[in-house]
Formats: structure tokens, C-alpha cells, sequence
């Protein structure tokens, strides 16, 4: 009975480490020993913020993230930028890609990666959803694609 309950507290233990080092799961907990891949990082903004089906959406988001991973103001690493507290999809970073959009998005991220950009966006840093307008003086619409609305802000 002393070692199971030395053990479980060696389990509680881990469990502190692990929920503080953000990662790899273990038991449901996070061990922080395996990151996400800059690609996993880019196919996930490109699939759950654009239409799955489209091309044009997910290298429209591809090249806002781009564009964001080369100003000062944002994270230096694709998944710095696409993790980034409020600023793409609720769950983006751990929900599950179920259908086939994500083998699209696997491929347009391997294109992003490779240099790829949407002439369109432009130096768009964000987007919101197709079909809204804001009448604000330091945005400026280029794009619509993929269910988004692509803007520069001033």
C-alpha cells in the first residue's frame, strides 16, 4: 500500500511538471518533449481558418501568417504566430483535422513553406470573416478568399 501511494504521488508530480511544459501528451498530460512542426503550425491556420475545399483560402491565410513571421510587432516561429493568444481560431492549436481538407492543407503549407505567397494579400496581417465590412479609416481590403476578408491596416 506505501508504494502505490508513493507512486501516485510521483504521478501527481509528473503531472505539475508536465501541465507547466506545454507539448507532448502522457496520460493525458503534457510533457513539452515533442513540438508541433512549422508545417503541422501552417496546415492548421490554413485548415480551420479558410474554406477546407479551397486553395485560394488556405494560401490567402498561409501568406497573412507569412507576413505576420516577418514584423517585429509578432513571434519569430510560424507556430509562435499561428499560437498566438486571440488571434486565429478557438482550439486551432489542438483540435483535430478530420476530413480530407487537411491533406490540402498539408500541401499548401508545403508550398507557403517553400515560398509560395497570394499575390492578393499583399502585406495583409489580417482577416476576418467574408460578408463583414468595418468602416474604420486604417483598413484597407484586398482580398476576399476562402470565406475570409483580407485587410492592411494603418
Amino acid at each position: 500500500m506505501f508504494t502505490s501511494a508513493r507512486f501516485v504521488l510521483r504521478l501527481a508530480a509528473v503531472g505539475v511538471l508536465a501541465t507547466s511544459l506545454g507539448g507532448c501528451s502522457f496520460l493525458g498530460l503534457s510533457l513539452g518533449f515533442n513540438q508541433m512542426s512549422e508545417k503541422e503550425c501552417m496546415m492548421r491556420a490554413m485548415y480551420f481558418e479558410s474554406n477546407r475545399s479551397s486553395a485560394d483560402g488556405m494560401l490567402a491565410v498561409g501568406t497573412v501568417v507569412m507576413n505576420r513571421l516577418h514584423d517585429p510587432r509578432y513571434p519569430k516561429t510560424v507556430c509562435g504566430v499561428v499560437g498566438q493568444k486571440n488571434q486565429f481560431a478557438d482550439g486551432v492549436m489542438n483540435r483535430k483535422m478530420t476530413d480530407s481538407g487537411a491533406v490540402l492543407a498539408s500541401q499548401m503549407a508545403d508550398a507557403v513553406l517553400s515560398g509560395a505567397r497570394h499575390p492578393g494579400v499583399r502585406d495583409a496581417q489580417h482577416f476576418h470573416t467574408a460578408g463583414l465590412r468595418f468602416p474604420y479609416n486604417n483598413m484597407h481590403y484586398v482580398l476576399e478568399a476562402g470565406g475570409n476578408e483580407f485587410y492592411e491596416k494603418w
